[in-house]
């Protein structure tokens, strides 16, 4: 990915510069897990048996581990280290959970934990065309990340999508690691949260998201596990939860007359300071025509608190 800097109305390219050593990536990132990645880093080299954890992290969010890899073996197969390192914390969840007690000087319990969320990521300088392919597949809670540094100081990091989504990985392998893994841990997606027939919810969701995704090209798409949320960075924007007869839009850090709401059209969620420590406000979308209404109310938090 080429970058420019603009010299007397010319563009100049910045040159790549390299990290002179991969421990220098696993230094960078663990001391800012959170603004990367919006994580928590819980240790460093966790070791459990015979395997050896570059970086244990923690999503508060969605209450559950992130293991982080920085890979240094280019003809490793991703798929088959990231489900071995998922089947090493799936059948050592106690230990896992007093690692983290220790290291975070919490209390944190074995149900604290969303094991069904967990997920590795791969951090490297680059990764092969195999390994960019070994990640096409539709529930995979496997992510890579490039990392470049460029002069100046200045230092990217950039999510590999895959240039498609094939099927399951569970329907094309006979592997038992894989398979014992893949009946505990889950990648969310959109079509996740629609059960069948729920067409006009459907339709309703199509016109909203692609209504959202104007409005900054920075907002993504992000299904959760109860959720479906739009992202800026590591802030979400707004959430979707689906329901079969209409889609509930939650707006987070928000309270009604926190809003120009002129048809009084949002609900504030009674206890959310309790359980979610933030306000937050719902408005209910039924029918196509409450679209407009909802991306108004949306701009309203864009323009707060993302511009």
């Amino acid at each position: 990915m080429a970058l420019f800097k603009i010299v007397n109305k010319n563009l100049t390219p910045i040159d790549k510069a390299h990290f002179e050593l991969e421990k220098d990536i696993q230094k960078l990132t663990e001391d800012n897990l959170n603004t990367i990645f919006g994580l928590e880093f819980v240790c460093s080299e966790y070791q459990l048996q015979n395997l050896r954890i570059d970086t244990l992290a923690f999503d508060k969010e969605n209450k559950s581990f992130v293991i982080i890899e920085y890979k240094r073996d280019r003809s490793q197969s991703v798929i088959d280290q990231g489900f071995s390192y998922l089947a090493l914390m799936l059948n050592n969840k106690a230990d896992f959970i007093l690692n983290y007690n220790e290291c975070m000087k919490d209390n944190l319990k074995r149900n604290d934990v969303d094991w069904e969320q967990s997920r590795v990521m791969f951090i490297a300088n680059n990764f092969t065309t195999y390994q960019r392919k070994a990640i096409e597949f539709k529930d995979l809670p496997i992510e890579l990340w490039e990392v470049i540094k460029y002069e100046n100081d200045l230092v990217l990091f950039n999510e590999i999508k895959p240039a498609e989504v094939k099927e399951s990985i569970k329907a094309v392998t006979k592997n038992t690691t894989i398979r014992n893994v893949s009946r505990e841990v889950k990648k969310y997606s959109v079509d996740d949260h629609f059960g069948d027939n729920w067409d006009k919810t459907w339709e309703i969701y199509e016109k909203f998201r692609d209504r959202i995704l104007e409005i900054d090209n920075r907002i993504v798409e992000s299904p959760k596990k109860i959720y479906i949320g739009f992202k800026i960075g590591n802030s979400v924007l707004c959430g979707i939860h689906v329901q079969k007869s209409k889609l509930v839009l939650w707006l987070g850090r928000t309270r009604p007359q926190d809003l120009k709401d002129p048809e009084k059209k949002v609900l504030y969620r009674k206890k959310s300071m309790e359980h979610y420590n933030q306000h937050i406000s719902d408005f209910y979308l039924k029918e196509e025509s409450d679209v407009d209404y909802g991306i108004f109310l949306v701009r309203q938090i864009y323009e707060k608190y993302f511009r």
